[in-house]
């Protein structure tokens, strides 16, 4: 359900605020892949977490582009 939830708030969202919150989102992972990099990482799911998102919100672009 939280998915269905996510992708649901990607929908709504314009073109602007995807590209402003997929580059959020690769800026977490490059800080989440430094931080297990040098073993500061506490939860190592997150990464796996944020790379789906990525690619959830590059999905809804590509849809939005082609409508």
């Amino acid at each position: 359900m939280k998915t269905k939830n996510y992708v649901e708030d990607l929908k709504a969202k314009s073109a602007t605020e995807l590209n402003d919150e997929l580059v959020a989102a690769k800026k977490e992972l490059f800080n989440l892949r430094f931080q297990n990099a040098t073993n500061q990482i506490e939860n190592t799911s997150r990464i796996k977490e944020v790379r789906r998102n990525i690619a959830r919100i590059q999905t809804v672009i590509s849809e939005k582009a082609r409508a």
